[in-house]
This record gives C-alpha cells, structure tokens and sequence, in this order.
C-alpha cells in the first residue's frame, strides 16, 4: 500500500459510535491496538444510561427476566442463531464486568448485583429490568421495594417528564411517592436536559434547588429529580444535593435525547482519545476501497473536507437504520458501507405484522447481518465475506434488541467477541 495515498495507516477502522462503537474502541485500545473510529457522534445522545444484559425472554410473553445469565442459558437454547447464543456466558460477563471498570474509573460508576436484574422506573412511570444502572439511579429500586416516603421532583416548563403521571401510574405499587412541580434554577425559558444538567455542575445553582425542596421535604425518606444531575460531574451534583437535603437521591430517566447519553458520550470521546484512539467524530464513512495487501482505504469527511484512512481490519459498529448502519427502500434491505448480505424477510409485505402490537415481534426488527462464531459477516452459504472484516451491535441479525432489553448488553459484548478476533487476525499477519 502507497503509504502516500492516505492521511492515516491503522491496523483497525471501527465504524460507528453508538455503544457498540465506543465499546470496541475501548476494547481495542486495551489490546493496544492502533485504531481510527468513525461515525456520526449522537447516537448514544439516545442511551437512558442503563445497561441490559437480558431483561424479558421470550420476548412474545413478555416474561421478565431476574437472572440475566440465566436467561441467556434458556435464549441460547431457544434462539441458537441469537448473537448472543455464538458466546459463552462467561465471556459477556467479561465483557460487562470490564465496561463497568471503566465507567467506574472514568467517575460514572454504575451500580448492579452480580446475578440478579434491578427494576428501574421509566419516565411513563412503568417498570423495566435492567442489569446495571448509573449511581445517579442507583437508590431508587431499593426505595421502590423498601416502600419508602419518596418526594418526587418535577420542573416548571420541562417538557417530556410529568412526576404526577409518574406518581399516579405508580400509585398500585409505591403509594407513597409524592409529586411536586417547581421552578428550576438558573435557568429561564424551555427547558431541556442538557442545559438543565450543565447548571446544576453550578454549585450556585445546586444550593438554590436545595433551598426549594427543603421546605417540600416533610415526611420524606428519599427525593426523585429528573435525569439531570450533572454531565461530568454527576458524583459531585448528587454528594452535594444530598448533603444538602439530608435524605438520600435519585434520577429517574428522561424521555431522550438525554443527560444521560451525553455524560457517556463525553465519557467515552475523552477517554479514549487519551487511550490512543484516532476519532474521525461527525465524519461519515463515504468510500471504501479494497487494497492490494486486503485491507481497505476508507474516505471519512464531513463539510469540512475529507481524509483516507488505510487500515488493515474493520469492525462495523453502524447499527441499523437509525444509526445508518443499514437502509431501506422498496427494494429491499441493504448494507450501506460494504454492501453486505443483509438477513430479511422475503419482501416488504413481510416486515410487519398488521398488529402493530403483534406478540412475536415485527420480522423487519430482526434484520441485519449474519455472522460466524467470530463475529465475521458473512453471506447465504454460511461463507466469510471479507477478510479482516467483523461486526458488532445491533446491525447484527436474529435479534430485537428493544423488545428483549439486551441493547447495550448486545453492543458490549459483541463488540468485546469482535475485537478479541480482530486481535487475532492482525496477529497473523
């Protein structure tokens, strides 16, 4: 390869920078692996912060899963072409436990029990399983079962999170969270998450929502805030409101985008930058060439201009058709990158169900890529596609990811399989 051709020569492009990007990443960088990722930063301004191994299999019951590795054993007998079924368990718990390290080194631990899921609320005052939960999050399951005196805390003109639907669609099963709205700190006008967040790293600020929700307390054990203590310094926010109030707290998520996307998206572009990786973020990936030594010269640009990126393997972390990791029209399903064979239902009429809320699912969220056991793409006949190529998240086939809770799980883990044989095919030269 001419090394005059291209701007930057890695031994690794990881294409994407969702949560599955971001984990091969990390992972790669622990393999000190020399690595350029790519991709339209934002995806993970959608990620409630929770992580979920597995929370509900089968998914066309809609039966809640407590052990997660548990019912991984029972998913992979059930489901042998789920992604999750080409790893042993041992190995997804690997690959959490090493992400939790480094959220937790990063100052955004996240809090679990190691066999056992916790039950978050969501913002429409519903419950969901999850593995692990932000230390923002983390005191409100326990509150919940405990039936503690709970004051729940809503913002004037704060659109999106309504602590009265919460507290009535709760009411059967926690009668004593109370509701209140009040005026938010240092802010005017429409609120939104981000800004929210950012003015509450204001110790100003924070003593101001104090003075407010002291005289609110009453009889309350515990207080509920909306997902916005802090972006970078969510240890701090929380330390000091509770200081503050006396009583312990916690977020319940928001609708996204949200806070809580945004602190591990600054997490991760932080950190890895200062773990060697060479990011290319809000740079899509325009073209891709094959080179004579089998690797690929990719294009990555913006409005800016555009850079060539040689690189001897690539993982595909796009995701599917939010992410743009795979789009659709009336021809069909396609890959947008590598125009790889994309597993899908036979044609258009088969994608949904006329049930919107059909138990089984709808067959076009199950489509995606097929891959061997190392995560390799590959076509109709079980053949790898291209050499040095693999793929990760949740652009991979025979999985829903949001019907069964498992997104970042699925992202994590695949992500960790990927890199590991990445490893060992640069590793043979």
């Amino acid at each position: 390869m001419n090394s005059r051709e291209v701007d930057i020569t890695c031994d690794l492009m990881i294409i994407g920078t969702g949560m599955a990007g971001m984990a091969a990443a990390l992972f790669a960088a622990e393999h000190n692996i020399k690595t350029v990722q790519a991709g339209q930063a934002g995806q993970l301004g959608f990620a409630s912060g929770l992580i979920d191994v597995l929370g509900v299999h089968p998914a066309s019951g809609g039966q809640i899963v407590d052990n997660p590795w548990q019912g991984i054993s029972r998913l992979r007998r059930d489901q042998p072409d789920h992604p999750y079924a080409r790893m042993e368990t041992a190995e997804i718990k690997t690959a959490v436990r090493n992400m939790l390290t480094f959220l937790e080194k990063s100052g955004y631990p996240h809090i679990c029990h190691a066999e056992k899921n916790m039950h978050m609320i969501t913002p429409a005052g519903t419950i969901k399983p999850t593995y692990a939960l932000p230390h923002t999050m983390a005191k409100g399951p326990a509150a919940r079962a405990e039936q503690k005196p709970c004051l729940l805390v809503d913002f004037k003109g704060f659109k999106g999170f309504s602590g009265r639907q919460i507290a009535q669609s709760l009411a059967p099963s926690w009668p004593q969270l109370r509701p209140v709205r009040i005026d938010f700190p240092g802010v005017s006008g429409e609120l939104y998450t981000e800004r929210m967040a950012r003015a509450l790293e204001a110790p100003a600020n924070r003593r101001k929502l104090v003075d407010t929700v002291l005289p609110l307390l009453g009889d309350a054990q515990i207080v509920a805030f909306p997902a916005v203590l802090g972006i970078s310094r969510t240890l701090e926010v929380a330390d000091d409101l509770e200081r503050g109030l006396g009583v312990p707290v916690f977020e319940i998520p928001t609708m996204l985008p949200a806070a809580t996307g945004l602190r591990l998206q600054e997490k991760f572009e932080y950190q890895l930058r200062a773990m060697g990786i060479h990011p290319f973020f809000q740079h899509a990936v325009c073209d891709v060439a094959g080179s004579a030594d089998r690797g690929w010269i990719f294009t990555v640009g913006n409005e800016a201009g555009c850079r060539r990126v040689a690189a001897r393997s690539a993982i595909l972390c796009s995701g599917r058709f939010f992410g743009k990791g795979l789009h659709a029209d009336r021809g069909g399903i396609r890959e947008t990158i590598f125009d790889l064979p994309v597993v899908q239902p036979p044609g258009r009429a088969a994608w949904h169900h006329k049930d919107l809320l059909h138990p089984e699912g709808h067959p076009v969220n199950q489509a995606g890529l097929a891959v061997d056991a190392n995560f390799r793409p590959v076509d109709t006949n079980g053949r790898e596609t291209r050499a040095g190529l693999f793929a990760a998240g949740s652009i991979l086939a025979h999985q829903d990811w949001m019907r069964q809770k498992c997104g970042s799980g699925l992202a994590i883990a695949t992500a960790y399989r990927a890199v590991n044989a990445c490893s060992d095919f640069l590793a043979l030269g």
